[in-house]
């Protein structure tokens, strides 16, 4: 079985830490090569990782013409910059998200996805566990109803100024990092667009970052996700989708562990005390590893992307909007 020969841009902690050794694991991604701005960063994790070749500049990589594909996890205002000039190279491309830091920059790296017919994707992991496939199955089945409210809290406590998530001037903070999450999934849940938004926007005043996110999202039809994001909280993740006649818990919706299995939980409401709960068992899974095989999948033409760059953009309307409402203070349409 051909596998997708991959190279790496960096040696960040996403990618070393799990999105290379999920794919390593994969059935159609092979990492090939990883880059740093320095040979011998590139040569350490390269030799940790069991990587056969090792660039000490991004532009070598992209130079190589046995690599058909680039995983690029650098820093959020990195993204477009770099992914285009893996395209211009020729390459497929697989982004860490957000994919841009406003919907014009990914409508730009969609237009020269377009034209070099590559394969562009956002790495939002989470779409790719099976968990997040079981609990729209149940929505859409209507056993909890017509689903009229998502809650979801994602957090973690992180005040290093050093690290890219604490610098706002290259896209660090909250929404970016980690309120995209809660909009990403809440889309997909319910299968449309928000008509309008508003947030309330807690920024550190050492770090320029938006360091606690509130925000709403009205989807229409009654419909609403409510969501927090914090990176000066308490770790915490959550996700409730209530609908009229039940709802469903998602126990660890977006970091979740390959070495246990899923628990998504489905309440007919019967009592407050879960006598109508039910408790479903997901098969283990590593979402990394299902999420740089179906891109594989995809550049190999097995099978099209079930998320391409149109929906990218338009999360990204959805973030762009959310910062002009925390300017307004109002509700803003994406």
């Amino acid at each position: 079985m051909r596998k997708v020969q991959w190279g790496v841009l960096s040696t960040a902690q996403i990618g070393t830490n799990h999105v290379i050794p999920a794919m390593q694991k994969g059935e159609l991604s092979h990492i090939a090569a990883i880059a740093s701005r320095g040979l011998d960063k590139a040569q350490a994790a390269a030799a940790a990782l069991g990587i056969e070749r090792a660039y000490g500049s991004y532009e070598d990589l992209l130079a190589d013409p046995a690599i058909e594909a680039v995983y690029n996890p650098l820093p959020n205002h990195l993204h477009v910059p770099w992914s285009l000039k893996a395209l211009e190279a020729g390459k497929h491309v697989l982004c860490e998200k957000p994919v841009a830091l406003t919907a014009a920059e990914a409508e730009t790296l969609a237009a020269a996805a377009t034209r070099t017919g590559k394969v562009v994707a956002e790495a939002f992991m989470v779409r790719h566990h099976p968990q997040w496939r079981i609990a729209k199955e149940i929505v859409d089945s209507g056993r909890i109803g017509a689903a009229r409210a998502i809650q979801t809290v994602f957090a973690y406590h992180l005040t290093d100024p050093s690290n890219i998530r604490n610098q706002a001037g290259i896209g660090g903070g909250g929404l970016y990092d980690i309120g995209c999450y809660a909009i990403a999934t809440a889309r997909t849940i319910f299968g449309g667009e928000p008509e309008r938004v508003a947030g309330l926007f807690d920024i550190d005043p050492m770090l320029g970052t938006d360091r606690m996110v509130s925000g709403l999202a009205a989807f229409g039809d009654g419909r609403t996700l409510g969501f927090v994001c914090g990176t000066q909280l308490v770790p915490c993740q959550r996700v409730e989708i209530l609908g009229t006649k039940g709802r469903i818990e998602i126990a660890i919706p977006f970091n979740a562990p390959n070495d246990l299995p899923g628990r998504i939980a489905v309440d007919d409401g019967r009592d407050l005390t879960g006598g109508g709960r039910e408790v479903i068992t997901v098969p283990l899974a590593d979402q990394y590893t299902l999420q740089g095989d179906a891109v594989s999948r995809a550049i190999l033409r097995e099978a099209p992307l079930a998320w391409g760059l149109d929906d990218a953009v338009a999360n990204m309307r959805v973030i762009d909007a959310f910062f002009r409402a925390a300017r307004s203070g109002g509700w803003e349409r994406p």
